[in-house]
């Protein structure tokens, strides 16, 4: 039996940033989502989306990508379609990652940072980063299936210091403490 609950459908994590002064390097930062095996939601991910990369089904897309935080609007969009995930997949953790290639950047030293986190013209959550000004990667959004299999939405803002994007992807699906 269906739930008359539909819970979180087509839902899109945007991300913006200004670009660095003039003469400096760019700042570079990336959407990076984790899926989870139901039977192993703090397991190792199944799967990793991020950039030049989707979801092998399609249902995980990062739609615009920067690398420099130039233009108008937000600079990287990251699409999900939860209403599509095949049901052996029981959460989805979603962070934001700086690309430190040209020396250490935490938040605190890309102005203007704004994630947001809606489904249609609804607004789930959004976060400036202030509350982890000094991390170089941070977890934003949990998404879990509940027992009706509908999707749920979880603010979830942690940091992480020192955490090159590599490593941040093995760390950012573990049980918050």
């Amino acid at each position: 039996m269906s739930s008359p609950n539909k819970g979180i459908g087509k839902t899109d994590v945007a991300l913006k940033w200004d670009a660095s002064p003039l003469g400096e390097p760019p700042h570079d930062l990336d959407i990076i989502a984790a899926t989870y095996r139901a039977d192993a939601p703090y397991g190792e991910p199944a799967y990793l989306v991020h950039f030049d990369s989707r979801s092998p089904d399609g249902t995980i897309n990062l739609s615009r990508d920067s690398h420099t935080g130039q233009g108008f609007g937000f600079d990287e969009v990251m699409t999900f379609e939860f209403d599509r995930l095949a049901p052996e997949y029981g959460r989805v953790v979603v962070g934001v990652a700086i690309q430190q290639r040209d020396g250490h950047k935490t938040f605190a030293d890309v102005p203007n940072t704004r994630v947001r986190i809606a489904q249609g013209y609804d607004e789930l959550g959004t976060d400036d980063f202030s509350s982890v000004g000094g991390a170089t990667a941070a977890v934003v959004a949990e998404f879990t299936r509940d027992e009706t299999g509908a999707w749920r939405f979880r603010k979830a803002v942690r940091g992480f210091e020192d955490t090159a994007p590599g490593t941040f992807a093995t760390l950012m699906g573990r049980e918050a403490v």
